[in-house]
């Protein structure tokens, strides 16, 4: 994972500020604020090996409540910190979780069409979409070997299993509520599911296809959103919106922390042994020291970011 003398840039979506925000990694100030876009910037995917990020256009509203869908990605230049691209995605509607696939591709959530639409990035065009079973399907992750795609269908409490290589659905594992977030276990076996009505981490056993065991988050009261894991897979981070924490949790869920941070935290970025958590709610970043399980220092950064990112 890079360090703070290894990081050329660091890349923020303002949600709440529809803008894409490029800032200076080690002061953290903003430096080129990219604005202009349909409402809403949503989520982002750095591939830094190319030079390149990429942010989806959600539609003006949120998640379940999205009357006004777009479909576009667009493309941004971490060299030149400009937008250089759009791709447009239709008939696919409402994109918002990508990432990349082994295979080099891209794979995104495309809500409202209830698909993962499949994206060449040397095209830059959609080659093709692959059913997800649910217009609730939200976020994904894939499985370390490429094998499989899961996606979290928030409202239909239940975990669409996708195998990746035929781009076929295979079925649904069902959870006990409704989900928030996902993620999964460096070895490919243990599907973090993130409980959406309780706080609590609901956890898949992807060779069973059931879930295996629900663990409950420490000293957060509400529900939580989003469960990312560190580049090395020594922890899980865990963000509660509802609650202004982040939880460090061992890999193990035997040992974890809360930590307070700002309004209405989302997506986190790790760098280090220091995590970046940023809040919609105020439009703060918050530096966690990872090994003294503490927060050390905040910054304004845009309206309300939902993501941040290093390259």
């Amino acid at each position: 994972m890079p360090s703070a003398a290894s990081s050329r840039g660091m890349i923020a979506v303002d949600k709440m500020g529809a803008k894409v925000l490029f800032l200076n990694p080690v002061t953290y100030e903003t430096e080129i604020v990219i604005d202009g876009f349909p409402r809403t910037v949503h989520e982002l995917l750095v591939v830094a090996e190319t030079g390149l990020a990429y942010v989806p256009i959600f539609g003006d509203g949120i998640h379940g409540r999205n009357p006004n869908p777009q479909h576009f990605l667009c493309i941004f230049d971490l060299n030149k910190r400009a937008h250089v691209g759009t791709i447009d995605l239709r008939p696919y509607i409402a994109p918002h979780t990508l990432k990349l696939g082994p295979d080099g591709l891209i794979y995104i959530t495309c809500e409202n069409s209830a698909v993962v639409a499949v994206i060449d990035r040397k095209m830059n065009k959609v080659v093709e979409a692959i059913d997800s079973g649910s217009t609730n399907g939200h976020r994904l992750i894939i499985s370390p070997d490429g094998q499989r795609l899961y996606t979290e269908n928030e409202e239909d409490g239940a975990v669409s299993v996708i195998d990746l290589p035929r781009r076929k659905l295979l079925g649904k594992i069902k959870t006990p509520r409704p989900l928030a977030g996902i993620a999964i276990s460096a070895d490919g076996r243990t599907v973090v599911a993130v409980d959406d009505a309780e706080p609590k981490l609901i956890l898949i056993d992807t060779e069973a296809g059931k879930v295996r065991n629900e663990v409950a988050l420490k000293d957060v009261p509400k529900a939580a959103q989003i469960a990312r894991y560190a580049p090395d897979n020594s922890l899980i981070g865990v963000t509660s919106l509802n609650s202004d924490t982040v939880s460090l949790v061992d890999p193990s869920f035997r040992e974890q922390t809360a930590i307070k941070v700002g309004s209405q935290p989302m997506d986190m970025a790790f760098r280090g042994d220091e995590l970046f958590v940023v809040c919609q709610g105020d439009g703060s970043m918050h530096v966690i020291d990872i090994p003294n399980r503490r927060a050390k220092a905040s910054y304004r950064v845009g309206t309300g970011c939902e993501s941040v990112g290093f390259f």
